[in-house]
């Protein structure tokens, strides 16, 4: 390898390369871009200012530890501090980049000689099925919102969508006969997602009521319109609208935990592999790369597994 001018060590620099690299060659998604670019940078300008440098090859354990004590007493505006779980994110940022510049021959401190920090288990919120049905029927029919909400969170819990995938659905991809469509999910990977009878028969009600030949699956009812003969991307609900509404139906339902898309992606989860579906085939429907990322749920269902010990080992 060519030796690396001066100029092309700088910090900023081989940020920039490394974010190209995870867009480019790894496939992450806009939402993890945004993250790492979020946390390297953090780290860059704390880097900057506390050494008065920017040259991360003279990185060193001692100021590895120095960066996560200022990360466990970092406070916002508002003096809210850090998770250990969010630390953690910044911290995994930091090793997966210094993999990155020692696979490109930059020299710095290695990856191997920054522990991950230790973070308790990974709590999951899920509804039951009595609250997902609370939920579910929440909505106002009366009103084209609400038939459209319905519909939305009756798709949100029959497909386990990633509310980013659920925002970018086009309607002429949906195929209500065979009651599945296709989509590019995290990671770019492609899948099929199964509608249930039920799903299908609100989409198809939401559906009748549009007269328009928008693009989006989703659209807003309020705001500036377009031509109704136009392509409407302009109308697409945004993810934030999707998160906002769930939200206020959890509100109107009355549930005493808080609710997000993902949160029915969850239960979604739960829901199938209490119901005997193996743990190979809820990774599939999911979109998970990595089936250890499925086996979370499974220390929600495992109580089920006691009673199954007792009924056969008696």
């Amino acid at each position: 390898m060519a030796k690396n001018k001066k100029e092309d060590l700088i910090f900023s620099k081989l940020i920039s390369r490394y974010l190209r690299y995870i867009e480019l060659e790894k496939n992450y998604s806009p939402y993890t871009l945004r993250n790492y670019k979020y946390y390297l940078n953090f780290f860059r300008k704390w880097f900057v200012k506390k050494y008065e440098q920017e040259y991360i090859q003279r990185l060193t354990s001692e100021m590895v530890t120095s960066y996560r004590l200022h990360l466990s007493r970092h406070e916002d505006e508002k003096g809210k501090g850090l998770s250990a779980v969010t630390q953690s994110y910044y911290i995994i940022s930091l090793r997966a980049f210094l993999k990155f510049l020692s696979k490109k021959g930059v020299k710095s401190l290695s990856a191997e000689k920054i522990d991950l920090p230790k973070v308790g288990s990974r709590q999951i919120k899920f509804l039951t099925r009595e609250q997902v049905e609370r939920l579910l029927t929440s909505p106002d029919l009366t009103t084209v919102n609400g038939l459209r909400d319905r519909t939305i969170l009756e798709v949100l819990f029959s497909t386990g969508l990633r509310v980013s995938e659920m925002a970018k659905l086009n309607r002429d991809k949906i195929d209500l006969k065979a009651r599945e469509f296709g989509i590019i999910g995290k990671g770019r990977r492609s899948r099929v997602v199964f509608l249930t009878e039920r799903s299908c028969e609100w989409l198809k009600r939401y559906l009748s009521t549009r007269d328009d030949r928008y693009s989006p699956l989703w659209i807003r009812y309020s705001g500036k319109t377009v031509d109704i003969t136009s392509a409407g991307e302009s109308m697409r609900l945004s993810v934030r609208s999707i998160q906002r509404l769930v939200e206020k139906y959890r509100k109107v339902a009355g549930l005493p935990i808080k609710v997000s898309p993902h949160t029915l992606r969850h239960s979604t989860a739960t829901t199938l592999l209490s119901s005997g579906a193996n743990l190979r085939s809820v990774q599939e429907i999911l979109g998970h790369k990595n089936v250890a990322t499925t086996q979370i749920y499974t220390h929600i269902t495992n109580p089920q597994l006691k009673e199954i010990h007792k009924k056969y080992l008696k």
